[in-house]
This record gives structure tokens, C-alpha cells and sequence, in this order.
């Protein structure tokens, strides 16, 4: 097989982004404690400006890939949850109440587990919501990894859960993590907000106009105090679904945008947020209050919040399992919901800006993804493959 052929197989495989994810990971660990360490965090820091007439924008390299590059990121999140809101899975809501029940319980516990260890400290207990989020790519890429042995029915569970941990880490960054806030740029903000609605209900078929007046909304809520990737959600969410010609502009930007995110912009920025500088650090300090809270409630957290509400909700009657998934498969998905990485590093970005504290997030988020990822994999290697439980006969719909 050609090199080509044999990357193009790659490319296309359900795993790819999540192989690329921990590659990238793992390469930023080894250059953060390698001698190339020093040139790695020079670069991060080198500012990077864009200025007219003195005025503009100049920041280091690492808040351009964590506010602008993310911000793709969101725009794209936002596209996926408008298609599926409209005409997807999150359509339904009788479809929504388990797994979104289920996202609930798998932000609310690790955000408890997290201030179990926290709460005493005034700074480190403001990174409670670095557990309470999901990797899509990554958790999708160990379930994918399991090939057949896992019903097709869980693999949507999974994206739906994950699709609304994302909205709910959208609203948490939206609600929480604005530090100071400048109203008149949020004022004139409300222009380009104007002509992505205009353009929105003229139906237009181009995409240009869209993106141009998002990075100028981007830009004033940068200024404002909120955080930009948020203007990234916004936009997308007035791609029109159907233009005036009845072609979709949203599905053909989400599928164009798609490999971008997934095989370059997301592994950029794992490679600049997850390197661990291990030199100094001793075991003990990976029981250190912040690095344990986050661990915990990756790991402990995500499975009690993740499975506890979903057999509440089953126990209830309010839904039922689906179809060939049983309570083992949905103890494994619970364990890969603990693999938060890309949003709790981005979460943990925006609640701490010193060294130290990153560093301490950084080995927590590792740790407890890693472990996760391990447990999960486990239990649904060894999980039946064809067993159907007696309660999952039927979708998961409400009764």
C-alpha cells in the first residue's frame, strides 16, 4: 500500500482525530521537558500583533491559538449543535432527556468532586468547572478504536452527550469566565450582530459576508471582556440552514471546516496547552489539591455523574435505554466521558494565567483523561457484544 493510500485510510477513520490528539499531547510533553523546553515557551509568548495606526490587537502567540484558533473551533461546535437542534439528533426532545440528563449529572458532580479538594483555597477553587467538560474527538476516538464490539446506538449516545456538554461549557465560559467587562464594545457589537440577522433572512448563499462580519464580531468581543470564542458560537448560529436557492450553507461549511478543526487546529492547540514541565515534580505533587480535584472529577466525578443520572433517569421510567446497549456499556461511556483534555485545558486556561498553576492543571487533565480513557476502553473491550439487556429493547425515548 502507497504512503498516500495509507494516509488517506487514516485520515478517514473514526480514530484518526483522537490518535492526533494524544500525538500532539505527547510530542508537547516531550519538547516541555526536553532542551528544545526554552524555545517551546519562548515562542508561545512571542507577541503577535495586528495594528493600524498604532492601534489594534498584540498578543502572545498562545492567546492567538486560544482565543482565534479556538474560536474556529467553537464556530464549527456551533454549526454541529444548530444542525442538530434543526433537523438532528437534539430535534426530538423525548430523544434528549437521557443523554442530556446525563450531561447534567456528568458537569454537576465533577464540578463537586473538584471543590471537595478546592473549596478552602480562594484561587484554585475558581477552576471548578475544568472537570466538568468532555473531548469529543478524543472519547469518540477510543470508541472507535473498539470497532463492532460497541452498539451503533452508543456511539450516538456518546455524540449527543457530548454535543450538550459542549453547549453547557459554552454557557458555563459565557456565564463565569467574563473578568471585566466593557459594555460600549458589546454596544457597537450589536452592528455586525445586525447584518448576520439581515443576512440571515435574505437567506444568502455566500459564506463570505458571514465570516467577515463574525471576525469583526470576534474582534469587539475580544475588547469587551467576554470571551471571543463565544462571538464564534454566535455566528454560527446564523449560517442559514437553506439558502434562497435551497442549498444548505451550514452543511457545506461544517464539512468543508471539519478536517481543519479536527486535524489541525485542535491538535495545534494541544500541542501548545499540554506541555507538562515534569522537571521538579515529585509523585506527591500529583496529590496536590488542584492536579487531584481535577483527576477526581474527571475520573470519579464524570462515571458517578454520567452513569448515576442516566440509571435515575431509566429507574424513573422517563426513558429507557437503547436499542442492544447495556448497563456495562454504559459504565464504559461514563468512564470515557472523564476524558475532558481540549475543553478543560481551554477551561483551565481561562481560570488560571500563571506558570504554576497551568502546570498543576495541565498534569491533573492529563492524568485524569488518561485514566479514564484506560478504564473505558476496558470495560467495553470486555463488555458482551451482543448482549441486549432486557430493559434496551426499545430507543430511548420517554415514556
Amino acid at each position: 500500500m502507497s504512503l498516500a493510500r495509507a494516509l488517506d485510510r487514516f485520515f478517514r477513520h473514526d480514530a484518526a482525530g483522537g490518535v492526533l490528539l494524544m500525538a500532539s499531547a505527547l510530542l508537547a510533553l516531550i519538547v516541555a521537558n526536553s532542551a528544545l523546553s526554552g524555545g517551546y515557551h519562548e515562542l508561545l509568548l512571542k507577541k503577535f500583533s495586528i495594528l493600524l495606526d498604532g492601534e489594534g490587537l498584540s498578543k502572545p502567540l498562545i492567546l492567538w491559538i486560544n482565543d482565534g484558533l479556538m474560536a474556529i473551533f467553537f464556530f464549527l461546535i456551533g454549526l454541529e449543535l444548530k444542525h442538530e437542534m434543526v433537523e438532528g439528533k437534539l430535534k426530538n426532545p423525548r430523544d434528549v432527556m437521557l443523554p442530556g440528563m446525563a450531561a447534567v449529572g456528568g458537569m454537576a458532580l465533577p464540578a463537586l468532586v473538584f471543590l471537595a479538594f478546592n473549596f478552602s483555597d480562594p484561587v484554585t477553587r475558581g477552576g471548578w468547572a475544568i472537570p466538568a467538560a468532555t473531548d469529543i474527538a478524543f472519547a469518540v476516538g477510543v470508541l472507535a478504536l473498539l470497532g463492532k464490539r460497541v452498539p451503533a446506538a452508543l456511539k450516538i449516545f456518546l455524540l449527543t452527550l457530548a454535543i450538550l456538554d459542549d453547549l453547557g461549557a459554552i454557557l458555563i465560559i459565557a456565564l463565569f469566565y467574563t473578568k471585566e467587562l466593557h459594555v460600549d464594545y458589546l454596544y457597537v457589537a450589536l452592528l455586525p450582530l445586525a447584518g448576520l440577522f439581515l443576512l440571515n433572512r435574505a437567506g444568502a448563499h455566500r459564506i463570505a459576508p458571514f465570516i467577515l462580519l463574525g471576525t469583526v464580531l470576534w474582534v469587539l468581543v475580544l475588547k469587551s471582556g467576554v470571551h471571543a470564542t463565544l462571538a464564534g458560537v454566535v455566528t454560527a448560529f446564523f449560517i442559514p440552514l437553506k439558502d434562497k436557492y435551497g442549498k444548505s450553507p451550514l452543511h457545506a461549511l461544517e464539512h468543508a471546516l471539519s478536517p481543519y478543526v479536527l486535524f489541525l487546529i485542535v491538535p495545534v492547540f494541544a500541542f501548545a496547552n499540554a506541555g507538562v514541565v515534569l522537571q521538579g515534580l515529585t509523585f506527591a505533587d500529583l496529590f496536590a489539591p488542584l492536579p487531584m480535584g481535577i483527576a477526581a472529577g474527571l475520573v470519579i466525578g464524570k462515571q458517578l455523574g454520567v452513569f448515576g443520572a442516566t440509571w435515575l433517569v431509566v429507574r424513573a421510567g422517563w426513558a429507557r435505554l437503547p436499542h442492544a446497549v447495556t448497563w456495562a456499556h454504559i459504565y464504559g461511556l461514563s468512564c470515557l466521558a472523564g476524558i475532558g483534555f481540549t475543553m478543560s485545558l481551554f477551561i483551565g486556561g481561562l481560570s488560571f494565567d500563571d506558570q504554576a498553576h497551568m502546570n498543576a492543571v495541565r498534569l491533573g487533565v492529563l492524568a485524569g483523561s488518561a485514566i479514564s480513557a484506560i478504564i473505558g476502553y476496558a470495560v467495553l473491550r470486555f463488555s458482551p457484544a451482543d448482549q441486549e439487556d432486557s430493559e434496551s429493547t426499545t430507543p430511548a425515548v420517554a415514556e
